[in-house]
C-alpha cells in the first residue's frame, strides 16, 4: 500500500511537472515573439511590427504639445504667432519659440515623429502608436489649479483620458493584428500590449509648479486662509503619488519625472515683485525646492523599496531646477546673454506673448521665450541632460537612456 501511494504521488508530480514545462514553454514562444516584434522582427507583420518605443506625456504647459487649442473654455493658449516662430510647424500650441523638452528628448529617443496632443481628434488609432502627449497649459496637480484661467484638464482627467480613450483604443488596434515572428509562432496583439507594449512605454511627468503660482502663492486665489508651505507641499507630493499609482495600476512601469523649475527666476514672477537686479525671488524657489526634495524622496522610496506599492516600476527624477538654474547664474558658460526678461513682449498678465507682438532677435541667447517658458536652447539642453547625464543631481538614480533600454 505504501510503495502505491509513493507510486501515485510520484505519477502527479511527473504530470504537474510536464504541465509546468508546457506552460514555460507556450511563455517563453510568446515572450520571444514579443520581442522579436518590439524590437522590429524581421518578419514581424501587422501594425505592431516596428514599434519600438512609445512616449505618454502628462502635466502643465511646459509639456503641452497643442491640448489647449481644442479647449474652447481655455484662456492659456500658444496657437498664435510669435509662438513657434523657430518651429518648422509654426505655432502649434506649443509654449516656446520651438522644441519643448518632451519634443528634444523624443528625438533623442528616436521616436519617429512628434508626440501628438490627445485633444486633437486625429491622435487615435495608429497616430497615437508611439505615444500621446496629454498635458494641459495652466493645470496642476491639484484638480482646481488653473480653474481661474479658463478651462484646463487637470492631471488626473488626463490620466482619465488615457484610461478610458487611449488605453482601449491602442489594445484594440494591437489585438485587431498579429504578428509572425522567424520561429513560425503567432503571437495575439493583447499579449503584445499587456507584456511588452505598456511595460517598455514612458511615462513622463512634467507638473506641479502651477499649483504654487497658480494656487498657493495666487493673491486672488478663493482659498480664505493658507495652510502652512510644508503642510500645502506634502499634501501635493502625495496626491501625485496616488495619480502615479493610478497610473501603475493601468499598465505603467518606466516613469520620468521633471522637477520643478526655478520659479523664482522666472520673468513674470520678478514683474510681479517689480525686481529689477538680476536676483531671483527666494522664496518662490524655496517652495520648489521643498517641492523637489519631496518628489526626489518618493522616487527613491519606490524604486525598489520595502514598502513600495508599484513593485516593478522604475523612476527616474530630472533635476530641472538645478538644469535650468545652471544655465540663469552662468549664462556666459552656455552662450547666454538675458536671462531674467522675456524674449517675447508679454500680454498684460505677465506670461503669455502679445499675439503677433515683437520677439528678441536671437533666441538663443534668451533663457526665456515668454514670462514663465523657457526658449528652445533650454529645452534642448534639459532634453540631453534627462537623456545622458551620469550625475546623481542631475537625473537619479539612472538618466533616461538607460531606463528606456531596460
Amino acid at each position: 500500500m505504501a510503495k502505491l501511494a509513493a507510486a501515485t504521488i510520484n505519477i502527479f508530480f511527473f504530470l504537474l511537472l510536464l504541465l509546468l514545462m508546457h506552460l514555460h514553454g507556450q511563455h517563453c514562444q510568446a515572450a520571444a515573439a514579443a520581442d522579436a516584434v518590439f524590437h522590429g522582427g524581421e518578419r514581424g507583420r501587422g501594425i505592431m511590427m516596428g514599434v519600438r518605443k512609445a512616449m505618454f506625456v502628462f502635466g502643465s504647459s511646459l509639456v503641452d504639445n497643442g491640448n489647449n487649442n481644442h479647449i474652447n473654455g481655455s484662456g492659456v493658449r500658444a496657437d498664435y504667432p510669435p509662438y513657434g516662430v523657430d518651429f518648422p510647424l509654426g505655432a502649434t500650441g506649443r509654449f516656446s519659440n520651438g522644441r519643448n523638452a518632451v519634443d528634444a528628448l523624443g528625438e533623442l529617443l528616436r521616436l519617429p515623429a512628434l508626440i501628438p496632443p490627445f485633444s486633437d481628434p486625429a491622435t487615435r488609432g495608429v497616430a497615437a502608436l508611439h505615444g500621446v502627449d496629454f498635458a494641459s497649459g495652466g493645470s496642476g496637480i491639484l484638480d482646481l489649479t488653473g480653474h481661474n484661467t479658463g478651462e484646463v484638464l487637470s492631471l488626473r482627467q488626463q490620466i482619465t483620458n488615457f484610461a478610458a480613450v487611449t488605453l482601449p483604443d491602442l489594445r484594440a488596434q494591437l489585438q485587431r493584428s498579429t504578428a509572425r515572428t522567424t520561429t513560425g509562432h503567432k503571437m495575439k496583439g493583447q499579449d503584445f500590449f499587456d507584456w511588452y507594449y505598456l511595460p517598455k512605454s514612458l511615462f513622463v511627468i512634467g507638473t506641479g509648479g502651477n499649483d504654487y503660482l497658480l494656487n498657493y502663492f495666487n493673491p486672488r486665489s478663493s482659498e480664505p486662509t493658507r495652510p502652512p508651505l510644508s503642510e500645502f507641499t506634502s499634501s501635493l507630493l502625495t496626491k501625485l503619488s496616488n495619480h502615479l499609482q493610478r497610473l501603475y495600476d493601468l499598465g505603467a512601469r518606466k516613469f520620468v519625472l521633471f522637477s520643478i523649475q526655478p520659479l523664482g527666476c522666472t520673468p513674470v514672477v520678478r514683474a510681479f515683485l517689480n525686481v529689477t537686479s538680476e536676483d531671483c525671488i527666494e522664496p518662490m524657489n524655496n517652495a520648489a525646492l521643498l517641492f523637489n526634495s519631496g518628489l526626489r524622496s518618493l522616487i527613491r522610496h519606490a524604486n525598489g523599496g520595502k514598502r513600495s506599492r508599484m513593485s516593478g516600476a522604475r523612476f527616474v527624477y530630472v533635476n530641472s531646477y538645478k538644469v535650468i538654474s545652471d544655465m540663469i547664474h552662468h549664462p556666459a558658460k552656455y552662450g547666454i546673454r538675458d536671462t531674467s526678461r522675456a524674449c517675447c513682449e508679454v500680454s498684460s498678465g505677465g506670461v503669455l506673448c502679445q499675439k503677433g507682438g515683437p520677439i528678441c532677435r536671437d533666441r538663443t541667447k534668451y533663457a526665456f521665450f515668454d514670462g514663465l517658458h523657457p526658449t528652445e536652447v533650454v529645452n534642448a539642453r534639459l532634453a540631453r541632460k534627462a537623456y545622458g547625464s551620469n550625475s546623481p543631481d542631475e537625473v537619479y538614480p539612472m538618466n533616461v537612456k538607460k531606463l528606456s533600454m531596460l
